[in-house]
């Protein structure tokens, strides 16, 4: 069961969190990072954290994607050179 925070306080790791997910929009690595510390200390101290879920899940999704990418642009590249259409 979560607990809920006092009216006016932040439970751990909420900032963090937010932070994170904000990161892991143009840094899906270092937002990954991030939201995963949050998510950690939050879950330590009992509370739910959303944002930093959400961090983890946007961060994951788009660091596989870049790496995707990344993947298929090498083989782009490599099938040029050994074609001979690239002259670089």
């Amino acid at each position: 069961m979560t607990q809920q925070p006092a009216p006016g306080q932040d439970y751990p790791g909420k900032t963090l969190g937010i932070v994170g997910l904000i990161v892991a929009i143009f840094a899906s690595l270092i937002g990954l990072i991030i939201s995963a510390i949050a998510l950690s200390q939050s879950k330590k101290a009992g509370y739910k954290n959303t944002p930093a879920l959400a961090g983890v899940i946007v961060g994951s999704i788009l660091l596989a994607l870049t790496i995707i990418f990344w993947i298929i642009w090498a083989v782009v590249i490599a099938a040029a050179v050994g074609s001979g259409a690239y002259v670089g």
